[in-house]
């Protein structure tokens, strides 16, 4: 089945989709709202970079049927060079249809939520609406925002109940193999009082080029003294305008980290936000970035302060090469109130070509006296002292330059929890920088 758009749906749309995947009458109206108020709503604005002439409404169909897959054996090569062979709790969308989930027992037992988000919304009906879009993103803060609640037509929802420790990482698997599908994803991560536990999700283009656009949104909740790991790579193809943004509520002791890996091959605006609510708690944000072509991104990354002995610590680094042109933006917000909080930020940027363009801004927003703070930037190129250590041994400079570029990545890759994921994104890398 495959529901076809124009500019955006109508309301007689959104209801008939609604209707389709049998969701309460709360979700449908809540779409309804939000393709309403999309209508008046601006654009967000990324800073230094202009987005108005940007594709994020028009593309050919709203949700396309895919076959499933009866088990792991059935994946495509390129998934099964992602999963590995003792995964236990695998989710996998295609296009937009949930075509493969394994839960193991144990996390069933233990009372662990991890499903796509229309079986969520149908079945734990209360448990969604307590957190979808009301502490993370709301639905008004602008117009993609507004979009991805009304015309959502993907994503997953993980909720670990108290004092739960999910040892092994929940994986899923986003893929993308119709060059027409339009991903609008949303994702619910709750670690309830006490809990932990890791995700990691792959955003995997098996077209070369595409003609929808993708509108992500992550909801990322760490109640008291909980722990969530939050990996991603995105591998998205030429041709797709993204939008994302991952967002996390930490709360007393609690901690959130992310290690992210955008190596998107279009235009692409990323938004990453932790409010560390409670006091004592803890944010880590680490993301790597490889542009090449003529692609344009920005990338913006907020710690917000709030509680008290907070500490929030950002980590970006970026390769530009051909003609490709990317903003790093690193804020960190000190509150009022948030006495002995600590903000540390640093943001790195390589261009391998005259063309190529980087711009890292470190930003320090800070409202209270009692306080560390800190921050580095750098943009420029490879170090010709370490080519030419490297040469000095043998090393052609094309190899030399590769080592170098991997070793600056390094710092996010390696702390990548699956190793079919990190594997993934070393190759992805080695790709975009041959």
């Amino acid at each position: 089945m495959t529901v076809e758009t124009k500019l955006a749906l109508t309301e007689q749309d959104v209801r008939s989709y609604s209707t389709a995947k049998q969701e309460p009458s709360w979700f449908a109206e809540y779409r309804v709202q939000a393709l309403q108020a999309a209508e008046n709503l601006p654009l967000p604005t990324p800073d230094k970079t202009k987005i108005d002439k940007w594709n994020f409404t028009d593309f050919p169909v709203h949700a396309v049927e895919s076959d499933t897959f009866a088990s792991l054996a059935d994946l495509p090569e390129e998934v099964k060079a992602i999963v590995t062979d003792n995964q236990k709790n695998i989710y996998i969308q295609r296009n937009n249809t949930p075509a493969y989930l394994q839960v193991s027992d144990e996390l069933t037992a233990q009372g662990v939520i991890f499903t796509d988000i229309f079986t969520a919304v149908r079945e734990h009906s209360q448990l969604v609406q307590k957190y979808f879009m009301t502490n993370g993103v709301k639905t008004d803060e602008h117009k993609l925002a507004s979009l991805n609640a009304a015309l959502l037509n993907g994503g997953v929802f993980l909720y670990v109940p108290k004092n739960v420790e999910v040892v092994e990482p929940l994986q899923v698997v986003f893929l993308h193999d119709n060059a027409q599908a339009s991903l609008f994803n949303h994702t619910i991560v709750v670690a309830d009082a006490n809990s932990s536990v890791t995700y990691v999700e792959n955003y995997l283009s098996t077209v070369t080029d595409a003609v929808g656009i993708v509108n992500i949104i992550s909801e990322v909740f760490a109640e008291d003294n909980a722990r969530v790991t939050y990996g991603a790579v995105d591998v998205l193809a030429q041709g797709i305008t993204t939008y994302v943004n991952r967002r996390g509520v930490a709360n007393r002791n609690s901690r959130i980290e992310w290690a992210l890996g955008l190596m998107n091959d279009g235009d692409t605006i990323s938004e990453n936000v932790t409010h560390l609510v409670g006091d004592g708690s803890y944010g880590d944000t680490k993301m790597v970035v490889v542009g090449r072509g003529k692609q344009k991104q920005n990338f913006t990354t907020k710690i917000i302060h709030w509680g008290k002995h907070s500490e929030g610590y950002i980590l970006k680094h970026g390769v530009m090469k051909d003609e490709a042109s990317s903003i790093f933006n690193g804020i960190g917000k000190i509150e009022y109130g948030a006495t002995k909080a600590n903000a540390e930020q640093e943001s790195r940027v390589l261009m391998l070509n005259e063309k190529a363009r980087g711009d890292a801004n470190p930003i320090l927003l800070i409202d209270e006296d009692d306080v560390t703070a800190g921050h580095a930037a750098s943009v420029g190129r490879v170090d010709p002292l370490q080519l030419y250590y490297l040469m000095s041994r043998g090393i052609s400079k094309q190899d030399a330059e590769r080592l170098v570029i991997h070793g600056f990545l390094a710092p996010v890759v390696n702390v990548l929890p699956i190793e079919g994921v990190k594997k993934q994104l070393t190759e992805v890398i080695e790709r975009k920088v041959r």
